[in-house]
């Protein structure tokens, strides 16, 4: 029973990965990436002033995980870009929910229980991503674990790496709001999930990739779709990381905290000097005297 239940699971993972993702997985990741760029502040004022320039910055939503892994291994950047397929796609998505009129498309799809659907795809499209990106590195480098890693990261965390150059393109300059900085769940989790396809590429994770495609995948999903559904940030990994991190990398606040008292009470002890010793009263009975003399000269 255990083995029919096995066998059963591993041709459902293998029906899974098998499963293509054109057109109806990618437009579901087209459609989230672009309503992303909707949120932007400005980015409909842009769409006006500037049509253009919102098709490039939705099209860096669309493609930036591409353009990215392309960079890394020595490809041309616009290789992508010649799947007329797909750019075509994507730019109708951009049209719509940037030009229809009253807002219809955009509002369906953003209405929360479609969206979530959309976002549930767009978690599929981004682990084969991930699993796409280590392969072609490991054809490419075979003993290179860290290309694999980079590789498949940049592959699941798409603009979110390049959010600093697509800020540019609509004229905002963020540096507080670097991505490496500042990790959201999907690039964290693209990382550690890089790390695990890359032990499994490798040989070094005892786990077929059509199991971990659907394993990772249904976590993704969950994860997601329960963090748009309730409008949370936080992150899944954060329990783990708060307890791992102190152990092995120390804890920051303590050592700034103390720095930074003890940079306050150096500022405080030079700005602040002591004061001058107060006048007897004989001292300021002389100098009323001497007041009223120059009064009465």
């Amino acid at each position: 029973m255990e083995l029919a239940g096995a066998l059963q699971l591993g041709e459902l993972a293998a029906a899974f990965a098998a499963l293509p993702v054109f057109p109806l997985f990618d437009a579901a990741y087209f459609i989230v990436s672009v309503l992303y760029l909707k949120y932007e502040p400005g980015a409909v004022e842009m769409s006006r002033k500037s049509p253009f320039a919102s098709w490039l910055c939705a099209m860096l939503h669309c493609f930036g995980s591409y353009i990215l892994a392309d960079l890394l291994l020595g490809e041309s950047p616009i290789d992508y870009f010649s799947n007329n397929s797909s750019v075509i796609l994507a730019t109708a998505v951009w049209y719509l929910i940037f030009f229809c009129p009253m807002n219809l498309f955009y509002k369906c799809v953003s209405f929360l229980p479609m969206k979530l659907i959309f976002v549930a795809m767009k978690e599929v499209v981004r682990v084969r991503k991930i699993a796409a990106g280590v392969h072609h590195a490991h054809h490419r480098y075979h003993h290179g674990w860290f290309i694999m890693m980079a590789t498949g990261w940049v592959k699941g965390s798409g603009v979110a790496l390049m959010s600093n150059f697509e800020q540019l393109l609509r004229g905002v300059w963020k540096p507080e709001t670097n991505e490496i900085l500042h990790m959201s769940f999907p690039t964290k989790a693209s990382l550690y999930g890089t790390i695990l396809f890359t032990l499994q590429q490798t040989r070094w994770l005892p786990i077929s990739e059509a199991n971990l495609i659907f394993f990772f995948t249904m976590f993704m999903i969950v994860c997601k779709v329960f963090m748009t559904a309730t409008h949370s940030h936080a992150s899944p990994f954060a329990p783990v990381e708060n307890f791992i991190c102190p152990v092995f990398f120390g804890s920051v606040s303590s050592g700034h905290t103390s720095h930074h008292h003890d940079q306050h009470g150096a500022s405080h002890e030079v700005s602040h000097p002591p004061p001058p010793p107060a006048k007897s009263k004989e001292e300021l009975n002389e100098g009323t005297r001497k007041r009223k003399a120059k009064k009465a000269e």
